[in-house]
């Protein structure tokens, strides 16, 4: 969804005025200008508003009242172009030309965040081409920039399904279903752990400008042998392609080479440095295609020339800001990842000592059964001792009674022999039965010695119970005291951690598409390019070279991620329907397959003295 910003708050105008609305792809501006207002003060307003000091990339785009798109003129009033009366007027605010080095050249992160917007809208509307594996990438660095790091936590299958992160002829020309889509692109996105909202879109625009219809604004023209053509103008310079193919370029004409252009009717001149190679001359379909082709000209020209010269003190002092904002953040984000692991360190020796306090209690429960079952034992031995010591004291009465009989009987006289053997026989009968009861009273009384030793055993053991018992409860005291110290620690890293960033999803349908026909032939037109201090040749192949040589150094950094893209490109290659393929996926194969990139091209058929080129041009 667009968000919409309250309008801009003016200074109330003696004069009438008029309303108009601003798209900037992720708020819509809305503004009441007076009816004296230029171009200038528009488009100054808008750059105002959202903070923006790297203007000269973009302009403001409209429809105007013959259906054409056009950009709006800074120096002519706003209402003098031709702009359809509405109760609102609308405008696009976009990117018309575009950096030879997004991570060089661009600087401001607003800069950055516009010019991912749209490239991302150009891609997912197919307007510029890119590989399914490369798309897949590129939508891992989107969600990055939405979503900030992955967290495994709460990232639910399926949130990516209602996302728009791929072309729809990349979803097409493949028999995945969307979550087979969005598990390829997880694997990606976890991979960028760490990585800023801005960091994620520079990255995004770097592997971007490496498709060959990035920066290239394409128009319809034909040779003198009236062969059907685009024209394609770039940041470097003009290229030619087949009506075929818009991929590969079959000729290319840089600004450094280019002197004057000028265009009467449909017939547009090129003029090049080199005055004795002929001009460069081609036929434009529409007449009003050629203001714009000159417009788009002479702005490329411009910049191509201030790249080469040293930076103005505006940028020199954007750079230094940028540097130091970019410092500043990095240490915010480093001291954010230090507090998200100490916490994260804290929640994990919280769990620890929640889980030992646990086995503590476990522990501690054991003990406590332990220490009941050894009381109900004592318990019971201590009975067993008192019935033991009852009964030897009766044993022991019983003893003294036979004894006291016994000497009741020795006393007795006895009158007769039977009596005196009968009493002896009794005698007799009375010790062995004092006998046997001697033995039993000790062995009465040693059962009763035993159950005593037992008894006290059974107190020691308790007594051990309860001290580890004491020793525990002060155990669980200390570890109680730890986790609530960890907890609060734990809380206050939450407390220091800032909410997170959200982007806004855009909408793809509503890029604008270039419609322009025939009007009423305007007069001779032509633009001399400004008089710079071209750069010697030797000094334009030195710089070739080192930009060349930063390239090979990138790309061999970017080895691992170019293995991950051909495992991606095998691994989905087996459900790929060849009947939707369209004829752009089938030139970008023939790329691959020999070899050949955006660059390798461009190198190639710049080859050769402007003289050929044009004489190839013109054979087309």
């Amino acid at each position: 969804m667009k968000e919409k910003m309250p309008p801009f708050k003016r200074k109330k105008s003696t004069g009438k005025s008029f309303p108009v609305k601003v798209c900037t792809l992720d708020a819509e501006l809305e503004f009441n200008l007076e009816l004296k207002a230029t171009g200038r003060d528009l488009f100054d307003l808008v750059c105002r508003t959202i903070g923006l000091r790297e203007t000269w990339y973009f302009g403001l785009q409209y429809e105007d009242s013959k259906g054409f798109i056009a950009w709006l003129k800074l120096d002519k009033k706003v209402q003098d172009q031709g702009i359809p009366q509405q109760t609102t007027m609308p405008f696009m605010f976009l990117a018309k030309f575009y950096p030879e080095e997004v991570a060089e050249e661009l600087v401001q992160e607003v800069t950055q965040h516009l010019f991912f917007l749209q490239v991302n809208r150009a891609i997912l509307a197919m307007d510029i081409y890119c590989p399914p594996e490369a798309s897949v990438l590129l939508a891992s660095y989107a969600v990055q920039a939405k979503y900030g790091d992955y967290d495994e936590g709460t990232y639910k299958p399926g949130m990516l399904a209602s996302e728009e992160l791929l072309p729809q002829r990349v979803i097409d020309q493949y028999q995945m279903t969307a979550e087979m889509w969005e598990e390829r692109i997880k694997v990606w996105y976890a991979d960028h752990r760490g990585m800023s909202r801005d960091e994620a879109e520079i990255e995004y625009l770097k592997i971007a400008q490496d498709l060959d219809m990035y920066g290239v604004n394409y128009f319809p023209i034909s040779n003198k042998k009236d062969t059907d053509l685009w024209l394609g103008v770039t940041s470097l310079g003009l290229n030619i392609y087949e009506k075929e193919n818009k991929l590969t370029p079959k000729t290319t004409f840089q600004w450094s080479e280019i002197r004057h252009v000028s265009f009467d009717d449909k017939k547009f001149t090129i003029k090049p440095v080199d005055k004795t190679s002929p001009n460069f001359v081609f036929f434009s379909h529409k007449v009003r295609m050629n203001k714009l082709i000159l417009d788009l000209c002479i702005g490329n020209h411009d910049l191509f020339m201030r790249r080469r010269k040293p930076d103005s003190m505006e940028v020199q002092q954007m750079k230094t800001q940028a540097k130091e904002e970019k410092s500043r953040r990095q240490i915010e984000r480093n001291k954010l990842a230090r507090e998200k692991q100490l916490r994260e360190i804290a929640e994990k020796e919280k769990s620890i000592m929640e889980q030992r306090l646990m086995q503590y209690q476990e522990e501690i429960r054991l003990a406590n059964e332990a220490l009941r079952r050894s009381e109900e034992t004592a318990d019971l031995l201590a009975e067993k001792s008192r019935v033991a010591e009852e009964e030897a004291m009766l044993l022991g009465q019983k003893a003294s009674e036979a004894e006291h009989k016994i000497t009741q009987f020795r006393l007795t006289a006895l009158k007769t022999e039977e009596e005196k053997v009968s009493l002896e026989r009794k005698t007799r009968e009375a010790e062995q039965l004092t006998a046997r009861l001697v033995d039993e009273s000790e062995r009465r009384a040693a059962e009763a010695n035993k159950l005593k030793e037992e008894l006290l055993r059974a107190r020691v053991a308790e007594k051990q119970a309860k001290e580890k018992l004491l020793e525990f409860l002060s155990r669980n005291a200390y570890v109680n005291t730890s986790v609530s110290s960890l907890y609060s620690v734990s809380s206050s890293s939450v407390l220091d951690l800032p909410a997170d960033l959200h982007a806004l999803r855009l909408n793809a349908n509503n890029s604008p598409q270039l419609s322009l026909t025939h009007s009423n032939p305007p007069a001779l037109v032509d633009h001399h390019l400004p008089a710079y201090d071209y750069i010697a040749d030797n000094d334009m192949e030195q710089l070739s070279l080192e930009i060349e040589k930063e390239r090979v150094q990138y790309l061999e950094k970017s080895k691992h991620l170019q293995d991950q893209l051909r495992d991606l490109k095998t691994e989905i290659e087996v459900l790929k329907v060849d009947e939707k393929q369209c004829e752009l996926d089938m030139l970008h194969d023939e790329q691959v397959r020999l070899g050949e990139n955006k660059y390798s091209t461009l190198k190639k058929v710049k080859c050769g003295s402007t003289k050929a080129r044009v004489a190839y041009f013109e054979e087309l």
